[in-house]
């Protein structure tokens, strides 16, 4: 039967020695035999399961858990465990590392869209990835509560043009510049804004904001600490957000 010497088990491996020798202090590859001047030895079967325990640390296993599955007397009955709970781990490291990812392409993405850019930009940016779902929901209240309007406008509409019946469009009128007037100060109510001066989170007027130029993430407003009037991050009210948390 064929003999390895440390040397020989990590080149056939591709391991390093120090490796081999620190699963042999771990207990988890002990060589069968010790030549005569104290060196290691290691069999066809010393091989055969250093290469498993090199297949099960790609694979991502930890040490102990390699450690735990060779001490079993009967270790096949519960690698199909350890395998599904390294499947778990990896996938839980997987979405947390996407998360990352697309967190790091949403800030590129958001910062492509500020007129002048710092430092501190990321931190306004970051607070509004944050706060972004919280948006996103609220204007979906928005757009569920304006559907009932546009239904009444479309009839309203049809209904004078094929019938005459002017009196129904006078009702949508009404309803809808009560609908407006809620809205947008519900809008409002539950939006603050970032200056990308001296990055001041404000909230300003109704007036100002209704009639200010606005992107679908950005409004051009002035702000109230540095007076600059520049284009400002909008994101969710921190006031309104400590009210619902």
């Amino acid at each position: 039967m064929s003999k390895y010497t440390t040397g020989e088990v990590a080149k056939l491996c591709g391991v390093s020695v120090r490796t081999v020798q620190y699963y042999d202090d771990r207990g988890i590859l002990v060589p069968s035999e010790l030549s005569e001047g104290g060196r290691r030895l290691y069999t066809e079967d010393d091989l055969k399961r250093m290469h498993i325990i090199c297949f099960l640390r790609e694979a991502g296993f930890p040490i102990n858990s390699i450690s735990a599955l060779f001490s079993e007397e009967r270790p096949e009955n519960i690698i199909s465990i350890l395998l599904e709970q390294q499947e778990n781990t990896l996938r839980e490291e997987i979405l947390d590392l996407q998360k990352k990812l697309e967190l790091i392409d949403g800030i590129r993405h958001e910062l492509k869209e500020i007129e002048s850019f710092s430092v501190e930009s990321i931190g306004d940016i970051a607070y509004f990835m944050k706060q972004k779902n919280k948006l996103w929901k609220m204007r979906c209240t928005m757009v569920l509560t304006g559907i009932p309007v546009t239904a009444l406008q479309v009839t309203s509409v049809v209904l004078w043009i094929t019938s005459g019946l002017w009196w129904l469009f006078a009702v949508w009128t009404c309803v809808a510049s009560v609908w407006g007037i809620w809205v947008s100060k519900y809008y409002f109510d539950h939006v603050d804004y970032i200056c990308p001066e001296c990055h001041e989170v404000f909230k300003p007027s109704i007036k100002e904001a209704f009639w200010a130029y606005h992107t679908p993430k950005m409004r051009r407003l002035t702000c109230p600490s540095c007076h600059n009037r520049r284009l400002c991050l909008e994101v969710y009210s921190a006031k309104e957000d400590k009210k619902n948390g």
